[in-house]
């Protein structure tokens, strides 16, 4: 029997990427989406149908961030476009979200049996963000292990970030060897038809099709044209 993982999909590169290095892993892989309140439903609709491209079961959980402190939950803060600067943590962070994201997914993996939970995270070409750092899903395995009924005997749940010292072409490769769906995801942290191409995420996501050398394929169908 394969073991079983819980998979965090955001419906982005990183995300769809992570999901199918699980799968090619050998896990029975559940994924887990969050409404959160976000700036846009696009990513919601693009981690269901990544999801159903992988024939994989989901669950779609809706949380309230009522005190926002995120471009990404504030419609009223502007998503800067001036690009990623090195030490400067940018308005598009999320206060606490990998905390509260992973321990939703490690409750979720307790419940059911799940032996790891995955998360797309990148500490490489990311957006500075700080629960995005190796330390951090050290910090937190730690405190799983100390934490959940399963770590006090062998059913330990493991925290697992295959992406985290990866550079996005790097990603962008291993994802086209795995036959990840990339044209499925959205990665803007804008909504809308088109992506807007200046957000952080954006340049980010097309640094990485470019270093990689090749077309990103979401760009092909006109949905995900630049704005």
């Amino acid at each position: 029997m394969k073991p079983s993982a819980i998979v965090l999909l955001s419906g982005g590169l990183d995300s769809a990427a992570t999901l199918y290095y699980a799968l090619a892993k050998g896990y029975a892989a559940r994924a887990l989406i969050f409404d959160y309140g976000q700036r846009h439903r696009r990513e919601i609709r693009a981690a269901r149908a990544v999801a159903n491209a992988a024939q994989v079961p989901f669950e779609v959980v809706r949380i309230s961030m009522p005190w926002k402190g995120s471009a990404l939950l504030d419609s009223r803060v502007k998503v800067p476009s001036q690009g990623v600067r090195k030490g400067v943590i940018p308005p598009t962070y999320v206060p606490a979200r990998n905390i509260i994201f992973v321990s939703f997914a490690a409750s979720f993996a307790e419940a059911v049996g799940a032996k790891a939970v995955f998360i797309g995270a990148n500490a490489v070409d990311y957006s500075g963000y700080p629960d995005c750092r190796p330390e951090f899903f050290e910090a937190f395995q730690a405190a799983m292990d100390l934490g959940l009924k399963a770590g006090t005997g062998r059913g330990r749940v493991r925290v697992m970030t295959p992406l985290v010292d990866l550079s996005k072409a790097d990603i962008v490769r291993l994802g086209i060897q795995m036959g990840v769906p990339f044209g499925l995801t959205w990665s803007c942290y804008n909504g809308g038809r088109k992506i807007c191409g200046s957000c952080d995420s954006c340049r980010l996501r097309a640094a990485g099709f470019a270093g990689a050398g090749v077309l990103d394929p979401a760009l092909k169908g006109g949905e995900h044209e630049r704005g």
